[in-house]
């Protein structure tokens, strides 16, 4: 197998792989009950977890789906960049695996950019 075909491979897996887990979590965090006893203790106004748990499940499917890939994925940054910024700003600072997804994110959108793969 030659080197720009495991690269397409391999960034495929990972878009694969990180799309699926953000759909995932993005799903228990808007619809998961403990996701919402642990959310109202933050005292965040409570149509902020609908807001972000939905637009980031639409994100995360558009980020699947070849012909909306970029768009997904560059909007799944923008989330996940907001999502830190919250996390920053209550004085959580476990973002590493936001971080961690946004990199990943990151590498794929760009790799499919750089393919021309915009709708």
């Amino acid at each position: 197998m030659d080197k720009t075909r495991l690269n397409t491979w391999a960034v495929q897996i990972l878009r694969w792989t990180v799309g699926v887990i953000l759909l995932l979590e993005s799903a228990a965090f808007l619809f998961g009950s403990h996701a919402g006893h642990a959310f109202a203790k933050t005292h965040l106004p409570l149509w902020i977890r609908p807001a972000l748990g939905g637009v980031e499940i639409v994100a995360s499917a558009m980020f699947l789906v070849p012909p909306v890939e970029v768009v997904g994925g560059y909007s799944l940054l923008a989330i996940l960049c907001l999502a830190v910024l919250l996390h920053v700003l209550h004085g959580w600072y476990d973002v590493g695996s936001l971080l961690i997804s946004a990199a990943a994110v990151l590498v794929c959108t760009a790799a499919s950019d750089r393919q021309g793969k915009r709708p």
